[in-house]
């Protein structure tokens, strides 16, 4: 039993060496919980910089994505404000220790002087790299790279084991919901180009029937039937979609009522 104050206190039982404590089971919980929920990118990013700062106590949090189209790491989130860096902070693969760990794919940790390593390099705007530790782990999904994680002390900071671990769980947790989020956007998108195609399709169609009734009725050739619908759909302001279905409705109707005549 313990004492405080000349009372005796219950002692907590000792941590078994490399099993975490609950309030990591519990962080780890959270965690599991953030990236496995229907939120956005962004705001899923914002919740795990806030549990990221709360398990190491860190005085910063960023992190950084790739971009597929640039193949740059791209700053995206943080917890110290950095309105105008976010999605304009780029920095090459191999660029800093930021870019070395997006290279290498490994975890960078310097309790001290992380200005001073070889591979430092300051970005404008960052108050961060003026801090003294710096523990970065990359976001990796199934082999691929999907981003950085960096977590600043002001002062020498000695990264532990445990925290080390921490940091490459909600690496890797994070890394699989960025990847589902990334794979759940390009679907949508190859979705809605198929929609687009598919209506446009079927615009042209309309308007290659509606042509055919104006060359008809008007005794037109195809050119000039086309341009007074191109001219009609600008003059009333109208989707050429629309004035086609128009005029084929009106040849519809006009043939009923021939027929019902």
């Amino acid at each position: 039993m313990g004492k405080i104050a000349g009372k005796e206190t219950a002692k907590e039982p000792p941590k078994e060496a490399g099993k975490p404590s609950k309030s990591q089971v519990s962080l780890l919980h959270q965690v599991s919980g953030i990236v496995s929920s229907h939120l956005g990118l962004d705001e899923m990013l914002g919740e795990v910089v806030g549990l990221t700062v709360q398990a190491t106590h860190c005085d910063a949090c960023l992190v950084y994505l790739i971009d597929p189209a640039s193949h740059e790491v791209v700053l995206r989130a943080s917890q110290v404000p950095h309105a105008a860096a976010l999605g304009n902070l780029r920095m090459h693969i191999g660029e800093g220790i930021t870019g070395w760990v997006a290279e290498h794919k490994s975890v960078v940790a310097l309790k001290s002087n992380a200005t001073h390593d070889a591979r430092f390099k300051s970005f404008q705007g960052l108050v961060e790299d003026t801090y003294e530790a710096l523990l970065s782990v990359p976001l990796v999904s199934g082999g691929d790279l999907i981003g950085v994680i960096n977590v600043h002390h002001r002062e020498s900071h000695e990264h532990c084991p445990e925290e080390i671990g921490m940091l490459v769980f909600i690496g890797e947790q994070l890394g699989v919901a960025i990847a589902k989020s990334a794979l759940a956007e390009e679907n949508a998108r190859l979705l809605e180009a198929t929609l687009e195609m598919r209506r446009e399709l079927e615009t042209r169609k309309l308007v290659e029937r509606a042509k055919g009734i104006l060359q008809q009725r008007h005794s037109l050739t195809e050119e000039a039937a086309y341009l007074r619908l191109r001219d009609q759909s600008r003059r009333l302001r109208r989707p050429m979609r629309e004035l086609a279905e128009a005029i084929i409705l009106s040849e519809e109707i006009e043939r009923q009522e021939g027929h019902a005549g």
